[in-house]
C-alpha cells in the first residue's frame, strides 16, 4: 500500500482463523478416489486482502460454506466484501477465481460472485462471470501482479 492512500475500511473487524484441515489416511492414499469438496477449495481463505495485511478469512470475506460438486465439476464461491461500497470487490473476486483456476482440475467450471445484498453494485458480478473480461484482466501485467501479491 502506498503512502497517503486512504483506506476505505480503516478499522475492519478481524475474525479468528479456523484450524488447518485434518487429512485422513484415505485422502493421502493415491489409489483411493478422493472427491474435491468444500474443505479443499477453502484454500481461498489464505488469499491476502488487497488493502489490509490480513487474509480473506480473517476479514470474514470468505467462509467454509462453499458449494462444490465433484461429479458435475462445479465450484461456486460467494464472498462478502467488508463494506457495501468496497472498490476492491472485483479484485478480490478475481483473486479467488485465479486461485481456484490454478488449483482445481481444468474440468471444473468456477463461479465466483458477491453474496447477494452485500455490495452496492452488481457490476463486479457481471465482470467476474464474463470469461472474456477475466481473460483480458489476466493479460494485464499490472493487474496480474496485484492478483499474484494477493495470492502470495
Amino acid at each position: 500500500m502506498s503512502e497517503g492512500h486512504q483506506l476505505e475500511n480503516a478499522n475492519p473487524v478481524i475474525f479468528q482463523r479456523s484450524g488447518d484441515r485434518m487429512v485422513t489416511a484415505s485422502e493421502e492414499d493415491e489409489d483411493v478416489h478422493d472427491p474435491i469438496d468444500d474443505r479443499e477449495i477453502f484454500l481461498i481463505r489464505s488469499i491476502n486482502d488487497p488493502e489490509h495485511p490480513l487474509s480473506l478469512e480473517e476479514l470474514n470475506v470468505v467462509e467454509l460454506d462453499r458449494q462444490v460438486n465433484d461429479t458435475e465439476s462445479t465450484a461456486r464461491v460467494e464472498f462478502t466484501p467488508t463494506i457495501p461500497h468496497c472498490s476492491m470487490a472485483t479484485l478480490i473476486g478475481l483473486s479467488i477465481k485465479v486461485k481456484l483456476l490454478r488449483s482445481l482440475p481444468d474440468r471444473f467450471k468456477i463461479d465466483v460472485h458477491i453474496t447477494p445484498g452485500t455490495h452496492a453494485s452488481e457490476e463486479a458480478n457481471k465482470q467476474l462471470a464474463d470469461k472474456e473480461r477475466v481473460a483480458a484482466a489476466l493479460e494485464n501485467s499490472s493487474l496480474l501482479e496485484v492478483v499474484n501479491q494477493c495470492l502470495s
